[in-house]
């Protein structure tokens, strides 16, 4: 059975940095498509990033605008588990974050990348930056 799990959220202050595991069980992350989404109550959920093998080179790991330049995604093959490294965290990264299985959509300059497929997603886990 397919399942995501995800951890390393927590309470951070502005400018400090998290990362945040996404754990997969029943799957072979290694040549998926995998997204990193957020939620915070009052917005819609955004997507902040991409892991797409079988794009060119140069699209195979998407940020969007909102988070590029802050956040860096890797791929852990032997752990099976996904990365997202948080950096200079501001009072707006807060909200509750989340990883996709054949899933992620992210604005790029004027690109919108959605790829879609089995879309499976973890519980998340809570970021909150805050003084």
């Amino acid at each position: 059975q397919l399942q995501l799990v995800e951890s390393g959220g927590g309470l951070v202050q502005p400018g400090g940095s998290l990362t945040l595991s996404c754990a997969a069980s029943g799957v072979t992350l290694d040549g998926s498509t995998i997204g990193w989404f957020r939620r915070a109550p009052g917005r819609e959920r955004e997507g902040i990033s991409c892991l797409r093998p079988t794009a060119p080179a140069d699209k195979r790991i998407l940020y969007d605008d909102i988070v590029k330049g802050r956040f860096t995604m890797s791929l852990d093959s032997a752990k099976n588990t996904v990365y997202l490294t948080m950096n200079n965290l501001q009072p707006e990264d807060t909200g509750t974050y989340y990883c996709a299985f054949e899933h992620c959509s992210v604005h790029v300059g004027d690109t919108y990348y959605n790829d879609y497929g089995r879309a499976v997603e973890g519980q998340g886990t809570q970021v909150t930056v805050s003084s």
